[in-house]
């Protein structure tokens, strides 16, 4: 990792990255504690999955699965309307008192940059950033 990374990592998780993480543990805990059904469990994950890429997100990025079909998208859609909007309103009211600060705005832009993760996990992998297609061989 970088030094300029570690210090945005470290600036994140004191801002916004550790509240938003638990918005993302919250709804993973309702996905698994909550429904005891099979079926909410891929959302769980994503949710965990997500909740530690917001945790420390400078230097890894978001790609496509491969092989990421209707299943996916159906999966997305549940997704949106149980805990996506709710958690792509998180980051977009974490965002405005971001923009306000000097030091504040890359932060306010990468929760910007999160919200359609927050509303579409599903089909998406996380990947280190210098090798963004890593995920795809």
């Amino acid at each position: 990792m970088k030094p300029i990374q570690l210090v945005l990592n470290i600036l994140w998780l004191v801002f916004s990255g550790f509240w938003l993480a638990l918005g993302y543990l919250a709804a993973a805990l309702l996905c698994f504690l909550l429904f005891f059904l099979v079926v909410p469990i891929p959302f769980g994950v994503a949710s965990l999955r997500i909740a530690v890429y917001v945790l420390w997100p400078f230097g890894r990025t978001t790609v496509e699965k491969p092989g990421a079909g209707a299943g996916s998208l159906i999966g997305n859609v549940i997704w949106f309307l149980v805990a996506g909007w709710w958690l792509a309103l998180g980051h977009l009211l974490t965002s405005i008192p971001l923009f306000v600060s000097i030091i504040g705005i890359p932060f306010g832009w990468a929760n910007l940059k999160l919200i359609p993760l927050s509303l579409f996990p599903l089909g998406r992998d996380i990947v280190e950033s210098d090798q963004p297609f890593g995920a795809a061989r």
